[in-house]
């Protein structure tokens, strides 16, 4: 029971190419920011901050603001220029941004610098993050499988990558400005070269020579006409429950089980290992069972199990019984994100301005929920600060109908082109 039906006239191979491609893209992202993450500590000693968490934390929130203006940039940048030429770009401004928070630690010792390349950093990846997401969705279309989940599944791998690499060249006493240099001069060459593979799609806002040119204003109206489309808003509202759960478990999980459970912060850097093996588990796997399952049905069990496993979390008993639920919760979050850009881009008009909103929705969530579970936590407690993500899940369940395949989607072919 496919999810996607294929439409293209590209040979296997073309189709390949363009799927590994995206995979790549996916896999920098995750490379980048894992690699400023890996170096946090060297960063800190370089700019001499000393322990106090908040001076980094005033760096950490300068990226975020980048990111969020990247994702409002996405849109119009999308529109004005198309994927292929914003994927490039945003990936160069993150290479930037990489070498300027390496410099700015190693060499200059400047607060001012490393800021500055943060903001480019998360402009960068907030701007490749809708992109990347509009150009899989159109790569998944034309294959006709359910392949969303694995390209972000190829996100986490860049991250396991990045982390890796930037423990190692810590353990190693690789200078931060040189570690960082390396890493943005891997991404700008990789990216080049994975770009070549990417075909320029007209209805994505890509320049098509043999198609004229839609006026920017046009383009522009169309795009904001998708926010009125009732379903590609309840898709938000999956996307916005699941990375509401992503993103609160990403940055409260160990805390939760250290001061909820009274556990030990090993332990709790532990049970955060397992929520991050589930999720990228379940995204591994994903796609075959949504293929045989369906949409619907799979956002709705996994959304069952997401709430099922954060309320057995939230309630606590033994250790072994925070990891069930803990498991249960990566599992419940894995598929949302990935299937609802799915859902936004078939079977309608202009599809790289309604995977651009949704994608705005659930990043903005992603990004906006953590500090918000921060301030309910000092009120309420932090496991109490949970519930909201448990509302938002049953939320996302109850608005599970929205991601079914659309009735004007294109014909079938004869077969899978990729199969």
């Amino acid at each position: 029971m496919s999810q996607t039906t294929p439409t293209s006239t590209r040979s296997r191979r073309e189709l390949l190419a363009w799927r590994n491609a995206v995979f790549v893209i996916f896999i920098l992202s995750g490379l980048s920011l894992a690699s400023w993450v890996a170096r946090i500590p060297g960063v800190r000693d370089g700019l001499e901050l000393g322990k106090d968490p908040s001076a980094v934390g005033l760096l950490i929130l300068g990226m975020s603001i980048g990111a969020i203006v990247g994702l409002a940039a996405s849109s119009p940048i999308l529109i004005r220029f198309g994927p292929h030429k914003g994927m490039v770009a945003g990936l160069f401004i993150v290479s930037v941004g990489l070498v300027l928070v390496g410099v700015g630690a190693s060499v200059a010792h400047s607060v001012p610098v490393v800021a500055i390349g943060l903001i480019l950093l998360g402009f960068g990846n907030g701007m490749v993050d809708v992109m990347m997401n509009v150009e899989g969705t159109a790569v998944e279309r034309e294959i006709g499988k359910t392949l969303m989940p694995l390209m972000h599944a190829c996100f986490s791998l860049g991250t396991v990558i990045g982390a890796g690499v930037g423990a190692a060249a810590a353990a190693l006493g690789i200078d931060v400005s040189w570690h960082l240099a390396v890493i943005a001069v891997v991404v700008a060459v990789s990216i080049v070269i994975a770009v070549r593979y990417v075909p320029r799609e007209a209805d994505l806002g890509d320049e098509v020579a043999e198609k004229p040119a839609v006026p920017f204003r046009q383009r522009m109206r169309d795009g904001l006409a998708v926010w009125a489309d009732w379903r590609l808003i309840l898709i938000g509202v999956v996307m916005l429950g699941m990375a509401f759960g992503e993103g609160s478990a990403n940055d409260w999980i160990s805390l939760a089980v250290v001061d909820g459970h009274d556990q030990s912060n090993s332990t709790g850097a532990l049970v955060f290992g397992f929520f991050v093996a589930a999720m990228t588990l379940g995204r591994v796997l994903g796609g075959p069972i949504v293929d045989r399952i369906g949409r619907v049905l799979a956002i709705r069990i996994t959304a069952g199990l997401g709430a099922a496993g954060l309320l057995i979390f939230i309630l606590g008993g033994p250790l072994w019984l925070v990891v069930i639920g803990t498991v249960l919760w990566g599992f419940g979050v894995s598929l949302g994100f990935p299937l609802g850009m799915s859902a936004a881009a078939d079977g309608a008009a202009n599809p790289a301005a309604r995977v651009s909103a949704v994608a705005i929705i659930g990043y903005c969530a992603f990004l906006v929920g953590p500090p918000v579970i921060g301030f309910l936590g000092k009120e309420f407690g932090l496991l109490n600060a949970l519930y909201l993500v448990l509302v938002l899940l049953v939320a996302a369940f109850v608005a599970a109908g929205a991601v079914r395949p659309s009735t004007t989607a294109a014909p079938a072919a004869a077969a899978d082109p990729a199969s």
